[in-house]
């Protein structure tokens, strides 16, 4: 599906969808709680429902409501896992917070495990976290056709995970703890190198906290408690999505109408909500001498719609610390790259990102493949709205990974896009 956009200003009041991030914690916590949990998710995405998938293979009865938009989850029978025959088939998707949080997880169970990935998912990397299982007792396949096989089971009190590779190697980890039966002390994890994404894993902290499952640290250990069980809150509620919320964010930056973004908390753990901060610091008068730098290291999802913000804003921005950005759904740093280029928009790659330089003029429009990448998709349609004539997105559909709404919130704000098959 390609989407066709001419240029327009858009205005009014959107509401920030669900935060995929704080859903997938909360589902995996309700999963193995002691009790039936009520979630509160008023939109689903993809990666969503390959989180809710995964964990209803595994056994638990989740159903969502779509007049409550909630979902109830009834936790997985633990004793099913004592049967040495029981395997089970898991569909993670394109989704890779899915699989490196759901991988410890079935680790520590010890249930033998088929994995099915899907896009680029099979190509990002699993080391550390890879080598750290098998080093515990996990025995780890990676196949030929995107799959994957997990079997053995994860024993030990003490772990250790480089912290700057992937935040969501700390949280499977954490995930997993309260479930690895074989402990002879409280679960350790020890974290080596600069932590990166800190914000996503003190979400982790939060949710394990919402469901009775306390981690400590000191310095780089983290410390769960050796007799830790989740247990559940009864109901919780999915705060709205920063990182998608972005989009609209500086969408509202660079529209001469009133555009105001609803549903978002401002004392939220996210760590994109530093999108004001980094809207606010793009934007500002500088002069022409005078770079603004963002580090990227900690919110590199806001990198693509943060660059189309820049190529509105008269300067040079440059982007550094985010080289993750490449392991991506697409290779994130290139994509977006050629993305501002074929909207006619002065941009460059660097050794660790990008650099974007403005005139404040308005881009000239063009064609943008989206490379399946949904914030590459998102953020061509933001740059929409300071070309001068048409722009078409390629692959329009890859929305669907977390905002399949977008283009109809899109098109109830002014936006005028044609979606063609």
């Amino acid at each position: 599906m390609k989407a066709l956009i001419r240029p327009a200003q858009l205005h009014g009041s959107i509401k920030t969808v669900a935060s995929k991030s704080q859903a997938h914690r909360m589902l995996i916590c309700a999963a193995f709680a002691d009790k039936s949990t009520d979630i509160v998710c008023e939109e689903l995405s993809l990666d969503i429902k390959a989180t809710a998938g995964c964990l209803s293979a595994m056994g638990a009865d989740i159903s969502y409501n779509e007049d409550k938009k909630s979902f109830r989850v009834i936790p997985i029978d633990r004793k099913s896992f004592g049967d040495t025959n029981k395997k089970i088939t898991i569909d993670v998707g394109e989704s890779g917070s899915t699989l490196r949080f759901m991988l410890p997880v079935v680790a520590a169970l010890g249930v033998d495990t088929h994995i099915v990935m899907h896009g680029r998912l099979a190509d990002r990397p699993l080391s550390p976290l890879w080598e750290e299982l098998e080093a515990h007792g996990a025995v780890l396949t990676k196949n030929d056709d995107s799959t994957m096989d997990v079997s053995g089971r994860l024993k030990g009190s003490e772990y250790t995970i480089a912290a700057d590779v992937s935040s969501q190697f700390i949280s499977g980890l954490l995930f997993a703890a309260p479930l690895v039966a074989e402990k002879e002390a409280d679960f350790k994890l020890k974290l080596t190198g600069q932590i990166e994404s800190i914000n996503y894993i003190l979400m982790t902290f939060d949710a394990l906290k919402s469901f009775g499952v306390e981690v400590k640290r000191d310095n780089d250990i983290l410390s769960i408690a050796r007799n830790a069980r989740y247990v559940s809150p009864g109901e919780l509620t999915v705060e709205g999505d920063w990182s998608n919320g972005a989009f609209w964010i500086c969408a509202a930056a660079m529209t001469s109408d009133k555009l105001d973004v609803t549903g978002l908390n401002y004392d939220s753990m996210q760590g994109d909500k530093a999108v004001i901060e980094l809207r606010d610091r793009i934007t500002a008068k500088r002069n022409a001498d005078n770079a603004c730098i963002i580090d990227a290291k900690n919110v590199p999802d806001l990198v693509p719609v943060l660059s189309v913000l820049a190529a509105f804003a008269e300067g040079e921005t440059i982007f550094t610390h985010a080289e993750r950005l490449r392991i991506k759904e697409s290779d994130r740093i290139k994509s977006t790259v050629r993305m501002l280029k074929e909207l006619g928009a002065d941009a460059e790659e660097t050794a660790d990102g990008l650099k974007v330089r403005s005139d404040g003029r308005k881009l000239k429009g063009g064609t943008v493949d989206s490379c399946n990448d949904h914030r590459i998709a998102m953020s061509a349609a933001v740059a929409s709205i300071i070309c001068e004539n048409e722009v078409e997105v390629l692959t329009a559909e890859a929305v669907r990974k977390s905002y399949p709404a977008f283009w109809a919130d899109f098109a109830r704000l002014g936006g005028l896009v044609e979606l063609v098959d």
